[in-house]
This record gives C-alpha cells, sequence and structure tokens, in this order.
C-alpha cells in the first residue's frame, strides 16, 4: 500500500494527494498520516508547494466527507446499520464501529465533526451520525474544513520535518491522536465548567 500511495503522489503531485484524502474519508483503508506526511516530505524535496499540499488534502477530504453523510441523511441508520452488519467487512467495518462516532455526535454535536477529524479511525465515520441527524450540510462542511486543516496542517509539517522517515508517523500518531483528542476534551470541559459558574455567581448577586 506504501509504494502505491507513494507512486501516485509523486505522479500527480497535489491532485494525489486530494484523491487519496478523498478516498480515506470513505472509510477504505488508507491512512492519512501516510499520505499527508509523505505530501510534506515531497514539499520539502521542491516537488510540490507545501501550502498546496496542505490545501489539497483538506479539500479532498472535506469532499470526501458528503459520501457517507448523504448516504447516512438519505438511508438512516437502520438501514445503514443492516447493511454494515451483513457487507460491512468488505469496508473493513463491523457495525459497533459505528458506535463511538454515535455517541461522540450525540454528546458533543457540532464539536464531534471538528474533533473528529484528528482521530485516526474516527475521521470518515463522523460523517455518518451528522447526516443521521440531517445535521446542515454547511455547518457540517465548515466543522469538517476546521478539523481538517488543522489535521492536513499538522501532518505535512511533521512529514516535512521527519523527510525520508515519514513512514513512522502512521505507527506512533494513533496514541498522539488520543493524546489531541483528550486535551481538547479536558479543555472544553473546563470552559464549560467555568462559564456554569460565572452564570452560577451571576444568579446569586
Amino acid at each position: 500500500m506504501i509504494k502505491w500511495i507513494v507512486g501516485l503522489v509523486t505522479s500527480m503531485g497535489i491532485y494525489g494527494v486530494a484523491l487519496l484524502m478523498a478516498i480515506e474519508n470513505v472509510v477504505l483503508p488508507l491512512p492519512s498520516e501516510l499520505i499527508m506526511t509523505l505530501g510534506g516530505f515531497a514539499a520539502s524535496r521542491g516537488r510540490m508547494s507545501f501550502a498546496g499540499v496542505i490545501i489539497a488534502g483538506t479539500i479532498g477530504s472535506v469532499l470526501g466527507a458528503l459520501p457517507l453523510y448523504y448516504l447516512a441523511r438519505t438511508v438512516g441508520e437502520e438501514k445503514l446499520k443492516h447493511w454494515v452488519t451483513k457487507h460491512g467487512r468488505w469496508l473493513f467495518l463491523r457495525p459497533g464501529d459505528l458506535q463511538r462516532p454515535k455517541r461522540w455526535f450525540a454528546k458533543h454535536g457540532s464539536l464531534a465533526v471538528i474533533v473528529g477529524q484528528l482521530i485516526p479511525g474516527v475521521r470518515g465515520l463522523i460523517s455518518l451520525p451528522a447526516g443521521y441527524a440531517k445535521m446542515n450540510v454547511f455547518l457540517f462542511l465548515l466543522c469538517n474544513f476546521i478539523g481538517t486543516v488543522v489535521w492536513c496542517a499538522v501532518l505535512a509539517s511533521i512529514g516535512r520535518q521527519l523527510g525520508v522517515h515519514f513512514t513512522v508517523v502512521h505507527e506512533y500518531l494513533g496514541p498522539v491522536g488520543w493524546g489531541v483528542l483528550a486535551g481538547l476534551l479536558i479543555w472544553g470541559g473546563i470552559v464549560l465548567w467555568r462559564r456554569r459558574k460565572g452564570k452560577k455567581g451571576g444568579a446569586k448577586r
């Protein structure tokens, strides 16, 4: 797979980055960690623009999220879950894989779409609960864009710094992704707690 990704990015440049990121968001087993870090490495060698790599990866990923979003919005949760039970193995999906993004979206709404783009294995699937809930498509695209541009910029920067060792990112970024998520959730919890505390203090006055 790595050779195929390298070959496609090398031959197609930023268009290859955009195409691979779009495919990755349709839950096919293409790791964005490799795609974007390879793009960052190629940019460091002058083969393409660094900003172009980030923009291409972001646009490809955001557009690639739309098929699952509209599928979930049109078909509904029960029919999609039934299909995954019968045929999901062809996309390396199990019915249980759909539950975690669903819980996140139910709890955090649009914030889950932003944060979900930073977590390997959740990036594509977060489109499903957003579709079930019939989230406004423009808000969905905006939230997806915010999370994705951060993800792509970080990966491309790592690829630029690591050079030919960009493939090590795929092995280690999973735990880092969860660390990023934990930090964001803790920060969000502190912000909410301070707001509620402020409101209670204002009510007592």
